[in-house]
């Protein structure tokens, strides 16, 4: 069927400001609203604490990765959903150690740089998720473990130090 008619798409508020995505065939006029940039946009993408997953970071994670399942984006019982054998097995083995985390950072990231703990100078505890200019604040995937004590840098255990921020949800924890 051909496309004919415009909706929109609620997103989580970025700093309780309301967000939405409109959708609608081209040429129609749009609504009548402020320009937003893209360094903007981003950023409250980061703010909300939700990752839109781009092309470095392709089937990196699962829902639970990227805290879907607490912002209402994925619900895991209702009904079949790609991915659900992946899903199932991280959760039902109890072995999902990772979530997403805001950040600021002491320099600009870039979406799929390595995350380090300083526990650990060999081996990456996390990924770069999603990046704003602005602040250089960000999203990354870790290992739950790496947020509660030490301190993590970005690209290298000598890279730009990253300082954890709140989310602006409560993580779900029966999922």
């Amino acid at each position: 069927g051909q496309f004919d008619h415009e909706f929109t798409i609620d997103l989580p508020t970025a700093d309780g400001t309301p967000r939405a995505l409109w959708l609608a065939p081209a040429g129609t006029p749009a609504p009548a609203a402020p320009p937003v940039s893209e360094a903007d946009w981003l950023l409250a993408e980061v703010r909300a604490g939700v990752a839109r997953i781009t092309q470095p970071v392709v089937e990196a994670f699962v829902p639970q990765m990227l805290n879907y399942e607490s912002v209402g984006g994925v619900n895991f019982k209702k009904g079949c959903y790609p991915g659900q054998e992946v899903v199932a097995r991280s959760q039902y083995r109890g072995t999902l150690t990772r979530r997403t985390y805001r950040v600021a950072a002491d320099a600009p990231l870039s979406v799929g740089q390595d995350v380090f703990h300083s526990s650990d100078a060999e081996q990456p505890c996390g990924t770069v998720v999603a990046t704003s200019s602005i602040g250089n604040a960000a999203l990354v995937s870790m290992q739950t473990s790496a947020a509660e004590s030490g301190t993590l840098t970005a690209g290298s255990p000598a890279g730009a130090a990253l300082h954890l921020q709140t989310l602006p949800y409560a993580l779900l924890a029966d999922i």
